[in-house]
C-alpha cells in the first residue's frame, strides 16, 4: 500500500467511515498517481480499487499505484464501486464538496441498503496540506521554470508591447522552459489596470511612467507554482515608490511570521494592520495568502477568516497588496515552504522595486 493511501486510510476512524469513495481527480492523482479525466477510487484499510473506463487502460497500467487493483469498465463507476464493497454493513464516507446532486443520487440509486453514505469534507485535501519531499521539490521546479521566464521577459521589454502580448509570450516561454501550463491565466496589469488584483490582460499597450503588476506560475508534472511582482516602466513617481515600499515592508514581516505552528489569521492580522495603519485600508481586501500544490488555490489559507493553522512542509503564498483606483496596483508574492523556523523561500526573483525598459 502506498504512504499517502496509508495516511487517508488511518484518518477514516476519526472521520466515521469503513471506506471512502474518492471521485475529485485531484485527490485520486494524489492517491493513485493516475492523471486522466475519468477515474474513481474506493479506499479502505482491506479495499484499495481503482476504477476507469477503457481510453485509460494503458495509462491506468502504467500510471496507478501497483498497490491498487485496477478495474476498467464500460459504464457508470459508481455502480461497480459499490459491487466491489466488503460484505456487512458499512459507512461509506463521499467528498460531499466534489459530488453534485445528481451524482449524489446516483450513488444512492446504486448503494445497497447495507450501506450508509456520508458526506465528508476535506478529508483527502487535509492530507495534501502537508507536502512530502518529491512534492516540494516540483514545485520548486515550476518555480525555477516561472522565474527563469519572467527574466527573459523582462529583458525583452515591456513598454509598448500590449498586456496580452506579455502573459501570452511568459506563459509561452514557461512551456518552452518544461511547465505543462501556466498554473492559472497570467495577470498583467499596467498602471490604473493594475488596482484589479486579479485583472485580465488587455490589448493596451504598457506606457512609461507606469507600474506594471505581473501574477503568474508554472505547472510542472501536476504541480503549481505563484509568484507575482510589481515593476516600474521608467520612472513611477513619489507616491508608487512609497506605496511598494510599504507592501514590500509588509510583504517581509509576513514572510518572517510563517513557521509551523503560527496562527494563519494572527499572520494575516500583522500584515494588514502595516497595511492599513498606513491609510490604505480601503486597499487592500484579500487575503494574504494560499496553499500551493496539485491546485494553485488549496489549505491552508491566510486570511482573515481563517481557521487554520500552519504545518511543517505546507507550502503557501504570502502575497499582500495596496490598489489605489485609477492610479496603481501593487502586490508583492513569494512562494514558501513552512519549517519548524524560518520559511524556506522558493522565488529566487529579487524584490527591490526594479525599473525596467
Amino acid at each position: 500500500m502506498n504512504q499517502r493511501a496509508e495516511r487517508l486510510i488511518a484518518s477514516l476512524d476519526e472521520a466515521g467511515v469503513d471506506l471512502i469513495l474518492v471521485s475529485n481527480l485531484v485527490n485520486v492523482r494524489y492517491l493513485t498517481g493516475f492523471t486522466g479525466s475519468n477515474g474513481l477510487a474506493v479506499i479502505g484499510a482491506q479495499t484499495q480499487v481503482f476504477f476507469t473506463d477503457f481510453r485509460y487502460t494503458e495509462q491506468a497500467e502504467q500510471e496507478v499505484d501497483h498497490a491498487f487493483e485496477r478495474v476498467i469498465v464500460n459504464d457508470q463507476g459508481v455502480k461497480h464501486a459499490f459491487g466491489r464493497l466488503p460484505d456487512g454493513k458499512l459507512r461509506v464516507g463521499y467528498e460531499s464538496e466534489h459530488v453534485t446532486v445528481a451524482g449524489l443520487e446516483l450513488m444512492r440509486d446504486y448503494c445497497p441498503g447495507r450501506v450508509e453514505l456520508v458526506a465528508l469534507k476535506g478529508v483527502a485535501e487535509a492530507l495534501r496540506c502537508v507536502k512530502d519531499d518529491d512534492e516540494i521539490e516540483l514545485i520548486a521546479a515550476a518555480a525555477r521554470i516561472a522565474d527563469e521566464a519572467f527574466e527573459a521577459l523582462l529583458a525583452g521589454g515591456l513598454a509598448g508591447r500590449t498586456e496580452r502580448e506579455l502573459a501570452l509570450a511568459l506563459e509561452h516561454d514557461m512551456r518552452l522552459r518544461g511547465a505543462e501550463s501556466p498554473s492559472f491565466d497570467s495577470i498583467v496589469a499596467g498602471g490604473a489596470h493594475g488596482a484589479l488584483p486579479h485583472a485580465t490582460p488587455r490589448d493596451v499597450r504598457v506606457e512609461p511612467g507606469q507600474l506594471v503588476m505581473i501574477d503568474w506560475g508554472a505547472r510542472y508534472r501536476g504541480y503549481c507554482s505563484d509568484c507575482t511582482r510589481t515593476v516600474a516602466v521608467g520612472e513611477p513617481g513619489p507616491a508608487a515608490r512609497e506605496a511598494y515600499e510599504l507592501v514590500l515592508g509588509a510583504q517581509q514581516v509576513g514572510l518572517e511570521e510563517v513557521r509551523a505552528g503560527g496562527d494563519c489569521r494572527a499572520i494575516d492580522k500583522a500584515v494588514r494592520d502595516i497595511i492599513y495603519g498606513a491609510g490604505h485600508e480601503g486597499h487592500y481586501g484579500h487575503g494574504l495568502g494560499h496553499g500551493v500544490g496539485l491546485e494553485i488555490h488549496e489549505a491552508p489559507t491566510l486570511s482573515a477568516r481563517s481557521t487554520d493553522t500552519l504545518q511543517a512542509a505546507s507550502v503557501v503564498t504570502v502575497e499582500p497588496g495596496v490598489y489605489v483606483p485609477g492610479a496603481f496596483g501593487i502586490r508583492v508574492e513569494d512562494l514558501v515552504v513552512v519549517t519548524d523556523g524560518d520559511a524556506r523561500v522558493l522565488t529566487a526573483i529579487p524584490k527591490e522595486l526594479r525599473i525596467v525598459d
